[in-house]
């Protein structure tokens, strides 16, 4: 998709002596000289990874097959080395892998933000605030109403402080946004909402279901009508990351990246490992700079220099660190969830494809056909596989920002409906209490 922006120069001026913004002088976490880089280690991105409720049914099949090569995610059970999971954390939050070009050169984001995305927009779309990133100035500013949310200028002092999860950006001396790029962090991280709704700490790995990222593309006047027609028709938490490959419209639930590290295969259809699919997302969805190359689905993709394949294996040390979050007391019935593990282990039969300590028989090299689960076969005809893979059992149920929808394509909005398409899939014979039961155990995995 190549896009142009026509729009004016408009120079965002910050009220001199009077902002927040013009007192505080940033830490030097970044060099900062001027031209202004809003992040010089820039860049993040690269996972559109997998996870969600998105397989389960009847072991044995013989259509229960998985491509072959072991997973690192399996082999590498000892201790993680810290400074790789260091290196990988700034890659996953700071790294674009020089996409720039695209969002800035094609896209011309930048000139969208600059002029017409206030934070109020910004977080209308599902863009997220780290509050971590905020002197207690600007903190001060939001509360009392003395910083204006509804001005673009402040959204780029705000990339200027590296507050936007996600999004990196360059400052000139004039305050004024000259190039923008992506991150992992844009859909795979979300904030804690300790300040204010949409503004707190990181919460690294757990899924951005607010994030809109077709509205955000759709903000750019250049694509066509057809196009933007797409990208809205996603909405939140959703996106569809072999659109701009084959040109099907069959968005999935952006899943999370954390509780990978003991899971042998990812994506939704058990495609291949972390890494291959760091490095689709990278290379092909958020236009950094590498080489992608996979024939058994026809994609080839070359954008040089290579910027990805050396980020790589830092990048998977620092998310197979990420743990799933643990359930919240008060979230979910204690004493009904301990009689629903049991009807989850017995009568309703999950545990014949939800085993082991990742609750996926996708380590036990077994995939399911779209028939035999009950799911739409038009976004499994797509992989590598044409399968679907039993979806590993993790942070389910984390209210607000966890909270389904499930399934690959988001199609069960809550855990009840989960439970009512496997009671019907499978045959089993539940009571109305045994349901409720095993719901609240899903919402402690």
């Amino acid at each position: 998709m190549e896009t142009s922006l026509d729009a004016g120069n408009v120079s965002m001026q910050r009220t001199k002596l009077t902002s927040p913004f013009d007192a505080y002088d940033p830490p030097t976490r970044r060099s900062r000289t001027r031209p202004r880089t809003l992040r010089t280690a820039a860049p993040l991105l690269a996972v559109a990874l997998v996870a969600q409720l998105a397989a389960c049914d009847r072991a044995g099949d013989p259509a229960a097959t998985a491509p072959g090569p072991d997973d690192p995610a399996l082999a590498a059970q000892g201790p993680l080395n810290p400074a790789i999971v260091a290196e990988g954390k700034s890659i996953f939050r700071f790294d674009t892998f020089g996409d720039e070009t695209f969002w800035t050169d094609t896209l011309r984001m930048h000139e969208v933000i600059r002029t017409a995305v206030s934070p109020t927009t910004a977080l209308s779309v599902g863009l997220k605030v780290d509050a971590d990133a905020l002197p207690a100035a600007v903190k001060a500013g939001i509360l009392d109403g003395s910083i204006d949310l509804d001005s673009p200028a402040t959204t780029v002092a705000l990339l200027e402080l590296d507050a936007v999860l996600g999004v990196v950006g360059e400052v000139d001396a004039d305050d004024r946004l000259t190039r923008v790029g992506v991150t992992c962090a844009l859909c795979h991280s979300t904030v804690d909402n300790s300040f204010a709704p949409g503004i707190g700490s990181r919460l690294d790995g757990w899924p951005n279901r607010d994030l809109n990222v077709g509205a955000i593309v759709a903000l750019s006047p250049t694509p066509t009508a057809a196009q933007k027609a797409v990208y809205d028709s996603w909405g939140p938490g959703m996106y569809d990351p072999r659109f701009n490959i084959d040109g099907k419209n069959i968005p999935v639930v952006i899943p999370p990246a954390f509780g990978l590290r003991h899971v042998k295969r990812e994506l939704y259809t058990g495609d291949d490992d972390v890494s291959y699919w760091n490095a689709y997302v990278a290379i092909t969805q958020m236009h950094g700079h590498g080489r992608f190359v996979d024939e058994r689905i026809g994609v080839d993709v070359s954008n040089p220099p290579d910027l990805v394949s050396s980020k790589l294996d830092a990048l998977r040390a620092y998310q197979f660190s990420l743990r799933a979050p643990r359930p919240r007391p008060g979230t979910f019935d204690a004493a009904a969830a301990k009689r629903g593990r049991a009807v989850f282990d017995g009568a309703a039969r999950c545990a014949s494809c939800h085993l082991g300590g990742a609750l996926t028989d996708v380590n036990a090299n077994r995939l399911h056909s779209p028939a035999e689960v009950g799911q739409d076969p038009a976004y499994a005809q797509r992989s590598v596989t044409k399968l679907y893979r039993t979806t590993p059992l993790r942070g389910l149920w984390n209210p607000p920002q966890l909270r389904g929808p499930y399934f690959h394509d988001g199609h069960a909005g809550t855990l009840e409906e989960v439970v009512a398409h496997y009671v019907e899939r499978l045959g089993v014979s539940l009571t109305p209490r045994q349901r409720a039961d095993l719901v609240e155990y899903l919402k402690t995995l």
